[in-house]
């Protein structure tokens, strides 16, 4: 089997946008992103943040609305047909968050689905399959179907599976997700591992010990700003629109004149009226507090003036005190 090419990633002006309970979700937007091959990059973020669905546009399995994403010499976002099948089954391998193993199979044989899909002959790829797993250390585990291993295990399967094709680019999804301390030293080893042998190696990942391994990371749900921050006032005319669903939002308003309609789009293009926010209130806070995106938009129903605060100072105005800590591992 000839040895993967080494192919760098550049990603540009990338939309992805889709229908979710009926409201529509744009959870990456105008993204942009350079990686080296040899290098481990991480997309760091909470869950619903866009992690997996960017992956997936990596993948060839979801198409983006806009942008350009290519890998080496190969423009995914145009690939159809035989060519698509190709780069799916040949430039990327695909580490699952559940692992995805067939339970009946055993160790060696969920390796070798892959193989055999591309008609090599059982024996060769039962020798491939061997091989992978002795790379990954379980040259002892072959005969034991994923029952008979712990979760550390079955995902070094899931691992051995990915490169079965020799991959250039390896894509994980959550690979630590359902390990424990112990069983995931090894796992953050083998996907370091995987980059210093020149692969280009893409993690989504909310687990922040896989930082210190890592060559770059995308943090897709940035921390909350709590420096301070001069006060904005904001003079609207009616049907002005302050922000707009889906903007990230880093600000928490307070209405000091007339009113603020908080609306959403839906999937069909049209649009629900969430709540009315009157003289006095404050909304939009959420966003900034957790690093989220607007989940709907706001705009004036008459002439109104709010005022942005930054969550540090909002905090304050409204004497919101910071949560204690209550207990400290290793205290």
């Amino acid at each position: 089997m000839a040895d993967f090419q080494p192919a760098d990633l550049a990603v540009r002006d990338l939309v992805i946008e889709y229908s979710s309970g009926g409201y529509k979700v744009r959870p990456i937007d105008q993204f942009n992103l350079d990686a080296s091959a040899g290098h481990l990059v991480l997309l760091l973020g909470a869950s619903g943040c866009g992690k997996t669905t960017l992956l997936s546009v990596l993948a060839a399995i979801l198409r983006p609305n806009s942008g350009s994403v290519r890998i080496g010499d190969t423009e995914v976002t145009e690939l159809r047909g035989a060519a698509l099948t190709e780069y799916r089954r040949h430039s990327v391998g695909i580490v699952f968050q559940a692992f995805n193993l067939v339970p009946s199979l055993s160790a060696v044989e969920n390796v070798m689905v892959p193989l055999r899909s591309t008609r090599a002959t059982r024996r060769g790829a039962k020798e491939r399959a061997v091989s992978l797993l002795e790379r990954v250390d379980l040259g002892h585990r072959l005969s034991h179907r994923p029952s008979d291993m712990s979760g550390g295990q079955q995902q070094r399967v899931a691992i051995a599976r990915a490169l079965a094709h020799d991959p250039a680019v390896i894509l994980a999804d959550e690979p630590t997700a359902h390990l424990d301390y112990i069983q995931v030293e090894g796992v953050l080893k083998l996907v370091r591992d995987l980059a210093d042998d020149g692969r280009l190696v893409v993690v989504a990942t909310h687990d922040e010990r896989l930082i210190p391994l890592a060559d770059g990371v995308v943090n897709l749900t940035p921390r909350a700003d709590t420096s301070p921050r001069e006060p904005e006032v904001v003079r609207l005319e009616a049907g002005q629109q302050l922000f707009a669903q889906g903007e990230p939002g880093d600000l928490v308003y307070t209405v000091d004149e007339g009113e603020i309609e908080i609306v959403r789009a839906r999937a069909d293009g049209s649009e629900e009226r969430v709540t009315v926010v009157p003289t006095g209130s404050y909304f939009g806070e959420l966003a900034p507090m957790f690093g989220l995106r607007r989940s709907a938009a706001a705009r004036a129903v008459g002439p109104a003036v709010v005022t942005g605060y930054g969550l540090r100072d909002f905090r304050e105005r409204f004497d919101l005190a910071e949560p204690k800590v209550l207990a400290q591992s290793g205290d």
